[in-house]
């Protein structure tokens, strides 16, 4: 019974961690594709090694390892996906991707925060942060970036112009292929 509901947990913090994805990715269903997979029913843990790969309609993580698990007697659900980078991607409403990568990417459905540690990098639309640690609480909508503060290690932010903006559109073929004609 309690690996059911690690497992439905884990499902549900997939679900939340796409605040921004397409509604439609929201209705579909979540696989994940593992090497194999072990399960703690006792702390409430599921574990699976990779490459470990999620989807969720538009959603997809790539990653290493991935864990998920919830603290006993609490509600509070996390899902760690580890990796060499970890990635995060999906399609905005919009229609614009949005990425995410990093050595850890962390969700804690609780506080509703996405945490990026290690090379840490976000992208959406062509803008990009890029850090040590990125944490970004959905419901607040708050980011903080921050280096290793050591040598030139810096956060650095690039902002693309609303005319770039704009431009950026999803990949959609206009030109149908040609057909070759037979040589006589």
């Amino acid at each position: 019974m309690k690996q059911n509901n690690v497992l439905l947990a884990s499902l549900m913090l997939m679900m939340s961690m796409s605040a921004f994805a397409k509604v439609d990715d929201l209705k579909q269903e979540v696989k994940i594709k593992a090497v194999s997979q072990t399960a703690d029913i006792k702390n409430n843990q599921i574990i699976f090694f990779g490459p470990v790969e999620v989807t969720q309609g538009s959603i997809k993580i790539i990653a290493d390892e991935l864990r998920a698990f919830s603290a006993e007697g609490e509600n509070s659900k996390t899902l760690v996906a580890t990796g060499n980078p970890a990635t995060y991607t999906q399609i905005l409403d919009d229609g614009r991707p949005a990425s995410a990568s990093a050595k850890e990417i962390r969700y804690d459905m609780a506080s509703r925060t996405l945490t990026l540690k290690g090379l840490a990098s976000l992208d959406q639309a062509g803008s990009q942060v890029r850090g040590n640690l990125i944490r970004y609480n959905i419901i607040q909508q708050k980011l903080i970036a921050e280096s290793t503060g050591s040598g030139d290690d810096r956060v650095i932010t690039i902002i693309q112009p609303e005319s770039y903006q704009d431009d950026v559109k999803p990949n959609t073929p206009t030109d149908k292929p040609v057909k070759k004609q037979d040589p006589q």
